[in-house]
């Protein structure tokens, strides 16, 4: 089968057939139920000749063939198909209710999952909204779940080190909850304890057969994962919250994504927020 035709063609060291863009497409959507559109077969091709340089393997061919038995480099295969795209109180308008209810539910202990977490700035997002709504009380009243199927981002969420710049934009309010580094490390931030102490993280694929989390949340945010998703699969995984969700649970999904079409499961609460449709369940 010949080349994709491609504007990056002249620069391709590797041919990346149509048949090697199938195989990538099935082995993504049948172990993260993520949809890859034909249209991003030049997306595919850079991400993945990096893991054939990293390699030192000579075709896609022989990559393809490599990740089927190594677990660790299908595990880098998976989360260079992995977008991490976002930043401090992206979609903003979600905090000031997601601290309307943490105030609703003051003095009592509220438990937050955070189902995509990419390199922290979201659920350390969640963390300093709880914090401006409850206080001090709340390291000892939150605690936050912030789960992705990335495992390389993983690292970056714990230690909680990002470039001065990733907190330009945010309200200066927010500033004390970061420390500044000097010297060697001057130029970044590091979140401060409390928040760390609020926040685990743990690798999770939405579509493993097993979730390692346990109990219900108060306040569950997925968002910005089921574009990538089928319909069948975005039920099949909101399904699977349910039993995670507390009776009056909140939940919140990306600006461009909608539950409508899920009308029987959930109803619209706010822009993008959602409750159960059947809380005496």
């Amino acid at each position: 089968m010949k080349p994709h035709v491609s504007i990056l063609d002249k620069e391709r060291i590797f041919d990346f057939t149509e048949s090697d863009f199938k195989v990538v497409q099935k082995l993504i959507y049948d172990h993260a139920g993520i949809r890859l559109s034909d249209t991003k077969h030049d997306m595919v091709y850079s991400r993945i000749i990096r893991r054939l340089r990293a390699t030192k393997l000579n075709s896609f061919n022989e990559y393809l063939s490599l990740i089927q038995r190594d677990r660790d480099e299908w595990e880098a295969f998976v989360n260079s198909l992995t977008t991490n795209l976002t930043s401090f109180f992206r979609e903003d308008y979600h905090f000031p209710i997601l601290a309307e209810r943490l105030k609703q539910k003051a003095g009592r202990d509220v438990r937050i999952w955070c189902s995509a977490a990419s390199t922290g700035e979201e659920p350390y997002s969640l963390a300093m909204t709880a914090m401006e709504a409850l206080g001090p009380s709340a390291v000892d009243r939150v605690e936050i779940v912030a789960t992705d199927i990335d495992t390389s981002v993983l690292a970056k969420c714990e230690a909680g080190i990002y470039g001065e710049e990733r907190i330009e934009k945010i309200e200066p309010r927010y500033h004390k909850y970061f420390l500044r580094g000097t010297g060697a490390k001057a130029g970044f931030v590091r979140v401060k304890p409390d928040l760390q102490r609020m926040t685990s993280f743990r690798q999770l694929n939405l579509l493993a057969p097993d979730w390692p989390i346990q109990g219900q949340f108060d306040i569950l945010f997925c968002r910005n994962v089921l574009i990538y998703f089928d319909k069948e699969t975005q039920r099949r995984v909101l399904e699977r919250f349910i039993p995670y969700m507390a009776p009056d649970a909140l939940l919140f999904v990306g600006h461009s994504e909608s539950l409508l079409h899920l009308g029987d499961l959930f109803r619209l609460r706010g822009k993008t927020v959602y409750e159960l449709r059947n809380q005496g369940r």
